[in-house]
């Protein structure tokens, strides 16, 4: 059977890596978290205490501390920077209201996007971001753009925190997605936007299966096509 390339772009807490890790492990393709290497990044800017005029310091680190993936024996992905397992220090408050900054600088998007479509171009591939869609794969076979409310996103978000022992009342949750919210498509470089050809799927009132049914169905209809 054909292999295709599936972009998944949307904000913060629309369900797109949830929904991401599902189809590509029910399609035997490989899951692409984009926003953990800019997470990663991030955390490697905050640990050597750097500025976004830091740029060429943060490069340095990037090609000292190569960002990778790997497996957990319960087929959780892990997220390491150099040799040292990262997978719950990037998803702290600190580099949640970081990386929007890291994101925005051109050379760190420069360089982490060479590298997404290197590991892109290996074949079937499920990909999850804010510019996939039109950046990284802009002729990916499936482009879908997942959009929630914020207040929904908020909540989704609280109890991901609640489960990790992260405090953060929901108010504030609210409050910073909305400003990631615009960080993201105001930026210059590579704003979250949806691709013109991108299928828009609204999932505040829609269960994760549901999300995934709708897109097994796009999937199905481009590989018999």
């Amino acid at each position: 059977m054909k292999q295709i390339q599936i972009a998944i772009d949307g904000p913060a807490s629309s369900g797109k890596s949830t929904v991401a890790k599902i189809i590509a492990k029910d399609l035997g393709y490989t899951y692409l978290d984009t926003g953990a290497m800019y997470r990663a990044a991030t955390y490697l800017a905050l640990q050597h205490q750097l500025t976004a005029a830091d740029t060429e310091d943060i490069i340095r680190l990037l090609d000292d501390y190569s960002v990778s993936f790997g497996r957990s024996e319960s087929g959780q992905q892990l997220v390491f920077v150099g040799d040292v397992d990262v997978t719950h220090p990037i998803r702290e408050n600190d580099v949640t209201n970081n990386v929007s900054w890291v994101s925005a600088i051109p050379e760190v998007r420069e360089k982490l996007v060479s590298l997404q479509q290197q590991i892109a171009s290996q074949g079937g591939i499920v990909m999850d971001g804010r510019d996939i869609g039109t950046v990284v794969l802009p002729d990916a076979e499936l482009k879908i753009f997942l959009v929630a409310s914020v207040k929904e996103r908020a909540l989704r978000r609280f109890k991901e925190n609640q489960e990790k022992g992260i405090e953060l009342s929901l108010e504030k949750l609210e409050e910073e997605i909305a400003h990631r919210d615009y960080l993201d498509s105001t930026r210059k470089e590579s704003p979250l936007k949806k691709a013109d050809d991108a299928i828009e799927i609204d999932t505040t009132s829609l269960s994760i299966q549901e999300v995934v049914s709708k897109i097994t169905n796009l999937i199905q209809e481009k590989l018999t096509n």
